[in-house]
């Protein structure tokens, strides 16, 4: 039999399946930028989420936001993009999305659907004057919660379609995964908080640059 916990997270699901109720709060305490800040959100899975609150350091001294809710696919991520990227109005955000989309945790999704969420994504940022730094996936070869997915081929696929996105919409492509990738395909182990997907301190402060130097360019 289920726990009452359980019964109340699938409620929750079902009440508020893109977890809305996330930042509503946070999001209406937030002024608006000041004149001439470069307002940045971050916007992804749980990768965005630990960074700064669970692992790594969040970009101390910068107006950079963290908009990441863990377990997130993309379709959550496109239905809370207005609510937590737009209406925040940053100048830029960067999108990092697609680890939970591969695992299937809300259902099973071919490549073409986690593109056109993506895609998505991009043109309401595009239609607010928002520029969009888009992240490559980060490596894994197994996921600890789905065992039964294979994910390395998979999240090489989808990185060289975002690469080549970025390309033909002149996004700027900020490409974690060489410097993450062990020789499976999974992440090193010495990065990685699980030894598998989430990024530890050492993991953060390989993206911690890259990041930034990404997020500089876009700005230019």
């Amino acid at each position: 039999m289920p726990t009452d916990k359980t019964i109340a997270g699938l409620q929750g699901r079902v009440l508020d399946f893109a977890q809305l109720s996330r930042y509503r709060e946070d999001n209406a305490k937030l002024a608006p930028p000041a004149p001439g800040e470069k307002r940045v959100v971050f916007y992804g899975d749980s990768i965005t989420d630990a960074w700064g609150r669970r692992s790594g350091k969040f970009f101390p001294g910068k107006p950079w936001i963290n908009r990441g809710i863990s377990g997130q696919t993309t379709q959550q991520m496109l239905i809370r993009f207005e609510q937590d990227v737009v209406h925040l109005k940053p100048v830029a955000v960067v999108i990092l999305a697609g680890t939970n989309d591969v695992a299937g945790n809300t259902g099973p999704e071919n490549l073409q659907m986690i593109q056109d969420n993506i895609t998505s994504m991009v043109a309401i940022a595009k239609a607010n004057n928002i520029r969009v730094v888009l992240a490559s996936v980060l490596p894994a070869k197994k996921f600890g919660w789905n065992p039964d997915v294979q994910p390395a081929e998979t999240i090489r696929t989808l990185n060289q379609w975002i690469e080549q996105y970025c390309t033909k919409e002149k996004l700027t492509f900020l490409n974690y995964y060489p410097a993450l990738v062990d020789n499976e395909g999974g992440m090193k182990e010495d990065l990685a908080a699980d030894k598998t997907v989430h990024p530890n301190d050492a993991g953060y402060a390989v993206m911690e640059p890259l990041a930034q130097a990404a997020v500089e360019k876009a700005l230019k």
